[in-house]
């Protein structure tokens, strides 16, 4: 899958967890500034198992920093879609995510920083700037993840819980996107167990057990292909729905109105402006035939 696609599907991803916004899961709702940071984050998380690449585009996000991870990243993880793109690699950025919350610095003027939790969030916002076209510059991409890395560590001590949360989903949906081509992944690196020798000449089950013991549902077929652009359409409107949503109700929290109220005074205008439309259109489809 394209680095783009696996962004929208991270950031998609934590708007549907995340978001307490009609047509979301809210499984782990968060205040509406962690759905705004947080799907930029999970973004970047969504790129995060590319990081054992040299060559690929977030290893360029955020320059001498982001080469210098992946160069280290790729060497540990036995190089391309290996140790990053199994369940094993998941745990570990799961694992560093929530030992990077732990590190926290305490100053007289500012409180406590969430100094781990912004210098993660830095890098990954650098991954999904440079993937979703945000910042095309060098000096761009820094300044956008200075930005927001900067107002992380200073508001993550009170919201920091959801970082590991937000890393890990990302991470999963890669994988999860990646399983979807045909390339398939590792999934259980280091182990790496080959089928046997009747799967292997079975063409369908081939391609869901490869002779190298990758994994895949391989729908998608090839990575770039015109299902993977149909696929991920939608899921970039549903973003956008999510953190829209989520800077209108932050926005009339912070002026004081019962946001709450506001927006489901907004649905119910909503669901009457389309009904309305809907029974206008019926009799308009209709007084033809009956004169």
């Amino acid at each position: 899958m394209k680095g783009a696609h696996h962004a929208l599907c991270g950031a998609a991803a934590w708007v549907a967890v995340a978001s307490t916004a009609p047509y979301t899961l809210g499984w782990y709702p968060v205040s509406p500034l962690g759905v705004v940071t947080g799907a930029l984050v999970c973004a970047g998380a969504a790129l995060a198992p590319d990081a054992d690449h040299h060559d690929a585009t977030i290893a360029h996000s955020l320059p001498p920093v982001s080469e210098w991870v992946c160069d280290v990243v790729g060497h540990l993880a036995g190089g391309h879609r290996n140790g990053t793109h199994s369940v094993l690699g998941v745990a570990v950025l799961v694992g560093i995510a929530w030992a990077a919350g732990q590190v926290t610095v305490a100053t007289e003027t500012l409180g406590e920083l969430a100094a781990g939790a912004g210098l993660l969030s830095l890098l990954l916002v650098a991954f999904a700037a440079r993937a979703l076209g945000l910042a095309r510059r060098r000096l761009d991409a820094w300044a956008l993840a200075l930005g927001l890395a900067g107002f992380i560590t200073v508001a993550a001590p009170t919201e920091w819980d959801w970082l590991p949360v937000a890393v890990g989903l990302g991470a999963a949906v890669h994988i999860a996107g990646d399983m979807l081509t045909d390339g398939g992944v590792p999934l259980l690196w280091p182990w790496e167990p080959r089928p046997p020798r009747w799967w292997r000449a079975t063409p369908l089950l081939n391609d869901l057990w490869s002779r190298g013991g990758n994994f895949a549902v391989p729908i998608l077929g090839r990575t770039g292909s015109w299902r993977e652009r149909i696929l991920v359409s939608p899921l970039a409107v549903y973003a956008a729905y999510g953190v829209g949503a989520a800077v209108v109700v932050g926005s009339l929290t912070a002026l004081g109105y019962d946001a709450d109220a506001v927006m489901a005074r907004a649905w119910e205008a909503a669901g009457v402006l389309v009904g309305t439309a809907t029974v206008v259109g019926a009799t308009v489809l209709t007084v033809p035939l009956l004169t």
